[in-house]
């Protein structure tokens, strides 16, 4: 592979956001496992997986198509490869349709309908209402946007119950809710870029302290969420115990946002940090401590 090459395989592959795949693709295997109670089949888990990951990836390629004029006034975002121009625009758009056709196909044919009608409602959620329209033009977009980024975990529990059930409704809740504080942590630390780019975030338009206000109520909805898989028959209680301990050390890092003289971005940052140790704690749980009662 010449060095031309492997540049150009690089910037198609940074458009499709991988650290976003992969912590997707967890969420979706801790749905996949509790769905299967112990008996999992490798090959519809390998098929879910793939066809999922070329779905967000169709999807963050057109995020950064999108984003890419706001991508250029953000310090974070301001390197992105769409956003220097390094790779056509038409290019883009072929690429996002072909990752995004193939995935679908993937979960139709090999999974169920019902995964890949889920996969395609987060696309459009996430591509055409929130980056598309909300992102610029209201403070809910990080709302609806947490929709979309909860039903990683929901596509891989239906691979297996092939259907809607309370187990993939309390999913559904656990995962939207924790992305309320996660994104409004961003928020704070980005507050600057956020400003500059014009995008109304809660921080921008309500500031800091309403905000900390909202990662609070949020994070005990998280907690209360959480604790219904286990309540209703879905999952086990050591899943129960983690979960309620990682929610009290979320709040309570939450709480230390009000001390005085506190740096916001370095709390936000630490809160956000502490976030993603939460939901991946919580997605290991749900995937090794099923409750059996539940068929």
């Amino acid at each position: 592979m010449t060095k031309d090459l492997a540049m150009i395989i690089k910037k198609y592959l940074e458009i499709t956001k991988p650290g976003i795949i992969l912590g997707n693709l967890i969420s979706v295997i801790s749905g996949f496992c509790l769905a299967s109670q112990g008996s999992l089949d490798l090959s519809i888990l390998i098929l879910t997986l793939l066809g999922v990951s070329l779905i967000i990836a169709s999807a963050c390629v057109c995020n950064n198509y999108i984003d890419r004029d706001i991508d250029a006034i953000m310090d974070r975002t301001k390197n992105r490869v769409l956003a220097k121009g390094l790779i056509s625009l038409r290019a883009t758009l072929i690429y996002a349709a072909l990752l995004g056709l193939a995935g679908i196909a993937i979960l139709y044919f090999s999974v169920t309908m019902l995964t890949a009608v889920l996969a395609s409602i987060g696309f459009i959620i996430y591509v055409l209402v929130y980056s598309l329209h909300m992102k610029r033009n209201s403070t809910y977009a990080t709302l609806i946007g947490s929709i979309s980024g909860s039903l990683p975990p929901v596509i891989g529990y239906c691979a297996i119950s092939k259907y809607f059930d309370t187990g993939a409704l309390i999913l559904l809740t656990i995962f939207s809710l924790w992305q309320m504080p996660h994104s409004y942590a961003i928020a704070i630390f980005c507050f600057e870029d956020y400003r500059k780019a014009k995008i109304p975030v809660l921080p921008v338009v309500k500031g800091i302290l309403v905000t900390k206000k909202y990662i609070l109520l949020y994070i005990l909805a998280f907690m209360f969420a959480s604790m219904m898989l286990s309540f209703s028959g879905y999952a086990g209680y050591k899943y129960l115990s983690v979960s309620i301990g990682l929610s009290i050390w979320w709040f309570t890092i939450a709480l230390s946002g009000y001390r005085k003289n506190v740096d916001d971005r370095l709390w936000a940052r630490k809160l956000f940090l502490l976030s993603i140790i939460t939901i991946t704690c919580t997605s290991i749980m749900i995937s090794i401590d099923f409750s059996s009662s539940v068929t």
